[in-house]
C-alpha cells in the first residue's frame, strides 16, 4: 500500500535536538536521533536484547542507549556494548537513509541502497531570501490517500471552510486536471469575486485594498509519493489574475507533505510559503494560526470519513468530475506501487545502473 522507495518527511530538525524520536513511517517503526558530528541517523526502533523501543532511551557520545538495560547502539545499527554483557554476536538493526534538508528531516523507508538525494522534491521557496515559511504538524487517523483526495479537490472549501477561505463561486468554476508523468495538476480560476476573509486579511497585510473585486486561483500539484503543493492567491480584478504583477496580488504556496504511518493514519506536515511581506514574523504567525484552524476542520471531516468507510466496506464511493485530481493521483500511486513490487536485485541493476545493490 505504501511506496517505500521514496523520500518522506519524518520530523522537524528541532524534534531530535536533545533526545531520540520514535515515529512510524510507511509501517516501519523508526527511531531518529543525532549521531556523531550532529548528523541525522535512523534505525529500527527495536532493541535487539528484549525488544524495547530504542526511542525511549537517550543519546550519548553520538550513540543510542536503550533506556531499558543500557544497550549501546551505533548509527550503523550495530550493537557496540552493554554493561557487564557480551554483545558481539548481536544482529544489526535495520538502518534507514535519512537526510536533513529544506528545514525537514527526510527518511527513505525502503531499500537504503536505492536512496538518492537528487530525488528529493525541488522546493523553490526553501532557503530563498524572497520567501518566508511557517507551518505545523497534525497526526490524522485516516488513510493518507483520503488527504490527497481532499487537497486535489478544493470544492470542499465552500462547505468545510465557509468562514475562512470558502466561497460559493468555487462551486461554479469547474477545475481542469492534467497529468504529466508522475505529476498531476488540477487548476481552478475564479474571476471578479469578493475575496473571502482569509484572503482579505492577506490583501490588507500587503497594503492592498480588500473590498474590491479580485481574480482568484488554485493550482494543485500532486507529486509522488504523497506530496501536494497548491499555488493559491488573489489579484485585483482585471490585472491578469495568476499572472498579475506582484504589486497587484498576494500569492503563496500551500505546502503539504503527507507521510503515511499505517493503513489508516498519517503524519501531515502543513504550511504556507509566501513571497510577500517575507520579513514580517507577525504575519507568519497570523497565517500559521489561520491555517491551523482551517486544517483542523479538515481533520475532523477526514477522520469521520475514514470511520464511515471502515464501517461500510461494501459501499462503492462515487466519482464525479471534481474528483479527477484525486483519481489521477491514485492512479500514479497504484502504478508506482506495482513497479516497486516487481523490483528484484537483478531488475534494480537495470533500473538504477549507478546504484550498488546489496
Amino acid at each position: 500500500m505504501f511506496i517505500k522507495n521514496a523520500w518522506y518527511v519524518a520530523c522537524y530538525p528541532e524534534d531530535i535536538q536533545d533526545k531520540p524520536l520514535g515515529r512510524t513511517i510507511c509501517g516501519e517503526k523508526i527511531v531518529f536521533y543525532r549521531g556523531k558530528e550532529n548528523k541525522v541517523a535512523a534505525v529500527e526502533d527495536f532493541c535487539p536484547h528484549r525488544g524495547a523501543p530504542l526511542s525511549l532511551g537517550y543519546v550519548e557520545d553520538g550513540n543510542l542507549v536503550c533506556g531499558y538495560h543500557g544497550l549501546v547502539m551505533g548509527c550503523e545499527g550495530k550493537t557496540i556494548s552493554m554493561p557487564a554483557q557480551r554483545v558481539n554476536g548481536f544482529p544489526c538493526n535495520k538502518r534507514y537513509a535519512a537526510v536533513e534538508k529544506f528545514g525537514f528531516i527526510w527518511v527513505w523507508p525502503g531499500d537504503r541502497a536505492l536512496a538518492d538525494e537528487s530525488k528529493l522534491p525541488i522546493l523553490e521557496w526553501a532557503d530563498h531570501p524572497e520567501w518566508s515559511y511557517g507551518g505545523g504538524l497534525f497526526h490524522i487517523n485516516c488513510d493518507y490517500r483520503l488527504m490527497v483526495d481532499n487537497l486535489m479537490d478544493l470544492t470542499h472549501e465552500t462547505y468545510v471552510h465557509s468562514s475562512s477561505i470558502g466561497q460559493k463561486e468555487i462551486d461554479e468554476a469547474l477545475p481542469v486536471t492534467k497529468v504529466d508523468g508522475d505529476h498531476v495538476i488540477t487548476e481552478r480560476y475564479i474571476e471578479n469575486v469578493i475575496a473571502p476573509p482569509f484572503w482579505q486579511m492577506a490583501l490588507r497585510c500587503n497594503h492592498l485594498a480588500d473590498d474590491v473585486a479580485v481574480d482568484r486561483w488554485q493550482r494543485c500539484h500532486f507529486v509522488a509519493p504523497s506530496n501536494v503543493h497548491i499555488e493559491v492567491g488573489v489579484a485585483h480584478a482585471g490585472h491578469g489574475g495568476y499572472h498579475a504583477p506582484k504589486e497587484k496580488k498576494v500569492s503563496s504556496i500551500v505546502v503539504d507533505f503527507i507521510s503515511p504511518e499505517t493503513e489508516t493514519s498519517h503524519w501531515y506536515f502543513w504550511g504556507m510559503a509566501r513571497n510577500f511581506q517575507q520579513d514580517n514574523p507577525t504575519l507568519t504567525d497570523l497565517i500559521r494560526e489561520g491555517q491551523g484552524k482551517i486544517f483542523t476542520e479538515d481533520l475532523e471531516m477526514l477522520e469521520q470519513q475514514q470511520q464511515n468507510i471502515l464501517r461500510n466496506p461494501h459501499r462503492q464511493l462515487l466519482m464525479l468530475n471534481i474528483d479527477a485530481g484525486g483519481v489521477q493521483s491514485r492512479k500514479v500511486i497504484d502504478r508506482l506501487l506495482a513497479q516497486e513490487s516487481t523490483l528484484t536485485p537483478e531488475t534494480t541493476k537495470h533500473k538504477f545502473p549507478n546504484i550498488r545493490v546489496i
